[in-house]
């Protein structure tokens, strides 16, 4: 530790530290542009100026390190001051020069009312300005459907760049030109391809840079704000929902450092506009092949009169990828009560609850990526199947302490690893030690195998989880300090349903055999959209949009989305996380678990509780871990080893994306038109601005 002196505060601080961290650390408010604490040092908008006694000018305190502070002549400490009239004067005259050619256009501007330049204007800066030279103007940029440029309003900062290069890993931003006519830019002006790219908003200190969906629709004091979580993959960011009315406006991230430190993924971000459209807001019934409006008593009589005639055994129920724990557990409850064990969640085949919660969750945990030091992805894609986690990847990746091996399709990451095969075969050569990555992943001290959603979709998913959790066991990745077996899931209900036991039953069927033709009479469908119905099934469809399952459908009954509802949802992690309510479903579309709780009263198998408190009092006494919200009950690694010595046969071909479209996975995103674009860019259907 090193002692400082600052505005007469005696301080000690670790000599790594910069000093903008140690005067932050000592109380001290120092303004700062270009400075981000996740971003390299770029030290060029010298708004952070501190004296340092003795100094013959001020110092830029974000490229200043603390052992790099000279003691006073009698070896007392460095005195460090950041509110002398040497620091007033210098930091004027910085804001006066980044004023030169600001538009200073606040009115119309979408950062006005959260911009950085805009608050420290106010707060370091002078109300006049010597400059009366006319303001250079630059030509704006085209970046792609979700990011809008003002380029005029820009700083230099260089915040982008060095995002785009360092936490996405697309090094597609740049500055040309020198002095004044120094612009960021693409270089091409082609749309940017990074799955991240819209936390170049959030970053950017002045509106060079907004949201280009979310142009000009409101002013951040007139939104409601909701802290949320985000269900488009299992990561489970932490998000701020904001409303205006029944409306949602935007979703902006929330600080998580344990998940999604404080960036979130562009369809996490922009699926707003899928919110509102394509909704289901009232019942319908099928009658001869065409869809009708209907009340909810006739909707319900029609269900009434098909599964009272049904044999227990032949009714089944599928949740989709958005369901909360609340209706998976009434779901259940209610076909329990029909006689039927046959209810699984999408994706879920390869899973067995019973086998204990480490064989299904992410075991090192996201945050636990930082101390891996070996890695092995077998069958992921994890920048398709979870951005924001494989951002962490990239993050460790990024300081030379992380070895990655891939087994499964050739992808391009973001960050460099090393390709050992295509399918199940490599990553039984690795497991005989036919590859020298084997020695890496023995000789890591922290290693992980990651399996992902190619590898456990698959018929044989069971046998594949088997041998990885097999190969973990071999090379040490399961012991008392660390366990680096890893499930990595692609959907938000998956680990809450398998924590809940929304499996089949001794003798129930999987997602597989309930949507084989003639398996089932009665198929209950929890917005489950990317299955396939059987054809002799009738369906009631319970969701949001009039997606695929809603025209499969025999009845829909329409149901609330992750923002117009309160639910708990558990990510990939384990990790118990509470989604609230930031408006209220539109028509007559309500809750889910409702619907299913009135639904229970007609099918004679009432549900024993009338309100969501009482229902989560029963669901905790059947799974009492949901009900620590943002903890992980940690899976026993007993799990682990029992489901290595599972075994199964293994087909040889190789493993294929369980991600297509990472733009259009659910129905909320396939709803968007925002994410129809950015899929069209994507597979390079649209022409670029150059073209």
């Amino acid at each position: 530790m090193t002692k400082l002196i600052i505005d007469g505060k005696e301080i000690d601080v670790p000599a790594e530290y910069t000093l903008l961290q140690a005067c932050e650390a000592a109380g001290a408010e120092i303004p700062r542009f270009c400075y981000h604490e996740r971003l390299s040092i770029a030290g060029n908008c010298r708004m952070c100026l501190v004296e340092i006694k003795g100094g013959p000018k001020p110092v830029a305190s974000c490229a200043w390190g603390v052992r790099d502070c000279r003691p006073g002549p009698n070896g007392e400490p460095p005195q460090i001051s950041t509110r002398s009239p040497m620091v007033k004067k210098a930091r004027e005259g910085v804001m006066e020069f980044l004023l030169i050619n600001h538009p200073l256009d606040c009115p119309i501007c979408d950062q006005g009312g959260e911009c950085d330049l805009q608050d420290q204007a106010m707060g370091y800066g002078v109300d006049t300005s010597r400059f009366a030279e006319n303001k250079r103007a630059v030509e704006d940029k085209y970046l792609g459907a979700l990011v809008k440029t003002v380029m005029t309003r820009c700083i230099q900062c260089t915040r982008c760049v060095r995002f785009c290069a360092e936490v996405c890993g697309a090094p597609e931003m740049g500055a040309i030109g020198r002095g004044e006519d120094m612009e960021i830019t693409t270089y091409l002006e082609t749309a940017l391809t990074s799955e991240l790219q819209g936390n170049l908003v959030d970053i950017c200190p002045v509106g060079a840079l907004t949201s280009k969906p979310y142009a000009f629709a409101a002013r951040p004091w007139e939104l409601g704000k909701t802290q949320s979580i985000d269900v488009m993959d299992a990561v489970g960011s932490a998000i701020r929902v904001d409303t205006r009315g029944r409306e949602v406006m935007r979703i902006l991230p929330r600080v998580n450092e344990a998940v999604n430190e404080e960036w979130i993924s562009d369809k996490t971000r922009h699926i707003v506009d899928g919110l509102r459209t394509q909704r289901l807001d009232r019942p319908y019934i099928r009658e001869d092949g065409v869809l009708r409006e209907a009340s909810w008593s006739e909707a319900f009589a029609a269900i009434a009169a098909k599964v009272t005639q049904a044999d227990g055994k032949r009714i089944g129920a599928i949740a989709g990828d958005l369901a909360a724990v609340e209706e998976m557990f009434a779901l259940k409850e209610l076909l329990s009560k029909l006689g039927s064990v046959n209810v699984a969640v999408q994706g879920g085949d390869a899973f067995d609850p019973a086998a204990g919660r480490a064989s299904y969750i992410f075991n090192p945990t996201i945050a636990g990526i930082e101390q891996a030091d070996a890695l092995l992805i077998v069958g992921s894609n994890p920048r398709k199947e979870a951005a924001i986690l494989n951002a962490r990847i990239r993050k460790r990746w990024r300081t030379g302490q992380l070895k990655i091996g891939v087994i499964g399709e050739r992808a391009d990451l973001a960050y460099e690893y090393d390709y050992l095969g295509a399918g199940p075969e490599s990553l039984a050569d690795l497991a005989a030690g036919k590859n020298k990555f084997l020695s890496v992943l023995k000789g890591a001290k922290n290693p992980i195998v990651l399996v992902g959603a190619s590898a456990t979709s698959r018929q044989d998913g069971r046998a594949i989880l088997a041998a990885a959790a097999k190969l973990a066991m071999d090379i040490g990745a399961v012991k008392d300090d660390w366990n680096g077996f890893a499930v990595l899931h692609d959907a938000a209900s998956r680990v809450g349903a398998l924590d809940l036991g929304f499996a089949p039953g001794k003798a129930g069927m999987t997602v597989t055999q309930m949507t084989a033709p003639d398996a089932l009479d009665v198929l209950f469908s929890l917005g489950a959209d990317e299955i396939k119905a059987p054809d002799e099934a009738f369906v009631v469809y319970i969701g949001t949009h009039g997606d695929v399952g809603a025209h499969r459908a025999d009845i829909i009954l329409p149901g609330a989305a992750y923002t117009e509802k309160t639910g708990i949802y558990v990510n990939t992690e384990g990790r118990v996380q509470m989604a609230d309510r930031a408006g209220f479903p539109p028509g007559e579309a309500r809750e889910d678990w409702a619907i299913i709780r009135a639904l229970s009263d007609v099918l004679g198998g009432t549900l024993g509780y009338d309100s969501l408190a009482a229902l989560r009092q029963a669901m905790f006494k059947a799974a009492p871990h949901l009900m620590r919200i943002d903890q992980i009950e940690a899976g026993d690694s007993r799990a682990v080893k029992s489901l290595a010595g599972k075994g199964g046969n293994i087909e040889k071909s190789p493993f294929k994306a369980a991600v297509d479209d990472y733009y259009l996975t659910n129905p909320i995103a396939r709803a968007s038109a925002v994410m129809a674009e950015c899929s069209q860019l994507a597979s390079g259907r649209m022409l670029t601005a150059a073209e």
